[in-house]
């Protein structure tokens, strides 16, 4: 009997000769560049430095597209961006030591965000591993142990006929859900040297689906069912997974309330009778959402964001999809299934009944009033006006990164993403500096549409080199920088806990000078012709920045009282 893994595909007498007579001036980097392509890669991000320079000498003999920026951390936040607008492994190539290190905070953000990053980073020679002072250029004792606690998983290569199979596993694990960042490791005289190896072919590295187990579903199906007031947070999980489709589809049958988390931007339509939007900051959603009888999280660990701040307590049944096995009931009792959103949604419409409730929307709706009464009596018609001008002036597709700044923590709650996968903050792992090179990477991923970059002026000085980037491969984005003349949360945290800030004022230059020293265009706006401004910038090709010099302030918190 022959079974179907005893079958071995026999080369053709063409592949027989390339194999034997492999094209000569190739080294170790050109096994790496030819294993990515091979794995499906069109796109790759980097920096050069003298440890990778074999990977980078090998780009020029490849048809790789290659995106380089100025700084290793904002190259990684571009990378990050393409993986989560194309759902495809984003190749980042690294140097040893200050190179890899410089990154860590953006791969951080990529496992928060579960973006999938191939990070592929040089050693020193092979003669100076083993945590032995050798005293080489970049040394670190054991450079893998900085990316075990951030990656998804570590590959180490030591020979040149490792390459292909190493990378061919790491891009397995970054592409299994949940996706997430992953390491590969290569030493300096490996990807150097001359080899004979054949040329790198097709290769096959495609996950596994987590398919939920039928039991659980069976008993979410009779829970949802004979629910009096279900209720579903959809996180970024179900963005991820293509699910926002089923989810509509299961929300509708069962008449279920549905909030999003700021993770799950877009996953259902804001206008919707069954929206309860993204107000998850505030005591009204929280209510409703303890007082569910069934509550269905979908792609979400209620951290603590989703959480209110872990003030939620839910006093119904949980029922929790999730592909993060680590996160199956870490804060809360639920039935855990593990699955990627999108089967277990589709296993739950299979046999989930209908539950007529003509009241679900009009519970729906005083939820919205108390939450708008609450932030209409707070004097905030600035930071609402502004907002609005920038949803305005975004057309429907395009996608837009939000720095850490306050107007994007008014998007968390307030901003109609309009469409899934569209909107995308650094909320996972809370750094500065992620809009502007991340939206490079959105761009450069789909540059048939313009994308908007959200910063404050002190997350802006993180990014400032990337102008180059934008300038030199003429990236069709705008930058919208606030410029509040510091770090404005962090003004308003301070000066809210210990009644005066410290640390928080900043210098900074003129924006728009400065962009336009760079070749990019840039404009000083105001709130009042901010939809305007930003409407023309977005409309004309390439970069472009724009300046709104604004004081905004945060809407009063539910969870300190």
């Amino acid at each position: 009997m022959t079974h179907d893994h005893d079958l071995v595909l026999r080369p053709t007498a063409a592949q027989t000769h390339a194999a034997l007579n492999p094209p000569p001036g190739r080294n170790g980097g050109d096994l790496v560049v030819e294993t990515l392509q091979g794995l499906g890669a069109t796109t790759v991000f980097g920096l050069p430095g003298q440890h990778a320079l074999g990977m980078f000498d090998a780009l020029r003999r490849s048809s790789l597209s290659y995106v380089g920026l100025r700084v290793e951390n904002n190259t990684g936040f571009a990378a990050d961006a393409y993986g989560r607008i194309t759902g495809e492994v984003a190749p980042l190539l690294l140097s040893t030591g200050p190179g890899a290190l410089t990154s860590l905070a953006a791969l951080q953000e990529a496992a928060a965000g579960s973006s999938p990053v191939l990070a592929i980073g040089s050693q020193i020679p092979v003669a100076g591993l083993g945590g032995g002072r050798h005293g080489y250029l970049h040394e670190l004792r054991d450079q893998q142990a900085s990316f075990r606690d951030v990656v998804k998983s570590v590959h180490t290569v030591r020979t040149q006929s490792q390459i292909p199979s190493a990378i061919a596993a790491a891009w397995e694990s970054a592409l299994t859900a949940p996706h997430g960042p992953v390491w590969v490791e290569i030493p300096q005289d490996v990807l150097l040297a001359e080899t004979a190896l054949p040329v790198v072919t097709a290769v096959d590295a495609t996950p596994d689906e987590i398919v939920p187990r039928p039991e659980l579903t069976a008993v979410a199906t009779d829970l949802l069912s004979r629910a009096e007031r279900p209720a579903i947070i959809a996180g970024g999980g179900v963005v991820r997974s293509d699910a926002s489709g089923k989810l509509l589809a299961l929300a509708e049958r069962l008449n279920a309330p549905v909030v999003t988390t700021f993770g799950g931007k877009g996953a259902f339509p804001w206008e919707h009778p069954l929206s309860l939007r993204s107000w998850l900051e505030d005591r009204h959603t929280t209510d409703f959402l303890e007082d569910a009888d069934v509550l269905l999280v979908v792609g979400s660990g209620l951290g603590e964001l989703s959480s209110n701040y872990h003030t939620f307590k839910p006093r119904g049944r949980v029922i929790q999809i999730e592909a993060d096995l680590g996160k199956l009931e870490s804060n809360h009792p639920a039935l855990g299934i593990h699955a990627d959103a999108r089967l277990a949604l589709s296993a739950l419409l299979e046999t989930a009944d209908e539950r007529p409730d003509p009241a679900a929307p009009e519970r729906v709706r005083s939820v919205l009033a108390a939450v708008r009464e609450r932030i209409d009596g707070q004097g905030l018609t600035l930071e609402q006006d502004v907002l609005a001008s920038v949803r305005a002036a975004l057309p429907d597709a395009s996608p837009s990164f939000w720095d850490m700044t306050i107007l994007a923590y008014w998007a968390w709650s307030a901003f109609d993403a309009r469409r899934p996968n569209t909107m995308h903050s650094a909320q996972g792992a809370g750094g500065l500096g992620y809009g502007f090179p991340a939206a490079l990477g959105a761009a450069a991923a789909d540059p048939t549409r313009p994308v908007l970059a959200v910063s404050g002026d002190g997350g802006a000085m993180y990014s400032i080199a990337e102008l180059a980037t934008a300038r030199q491969y003429n990236l069709d984005v705008t930058w919208l920088i606030v410029d509040d003349g510091g770090y404005g949360i962090l003004r308003e945290y301070m000066a809210d806990a210990f009644g005066e800030a410290t640390g928080t004022e900043l210098a900074r230059p003129d924006f728009v000078a400065l962009a336009e020293s760079f070749g990019v265009p840039g404009v000083r706006t105001s709130p009042e012709r901010l939809r305007d401004d930003l409407a023309k910038a977005l409309a004309e090709p390439g970069p472009s920045v724009v300046v709104l010099p604004a004081l905004l302030r945060m809407f009063a918190p539910t969870h300190l009282g």
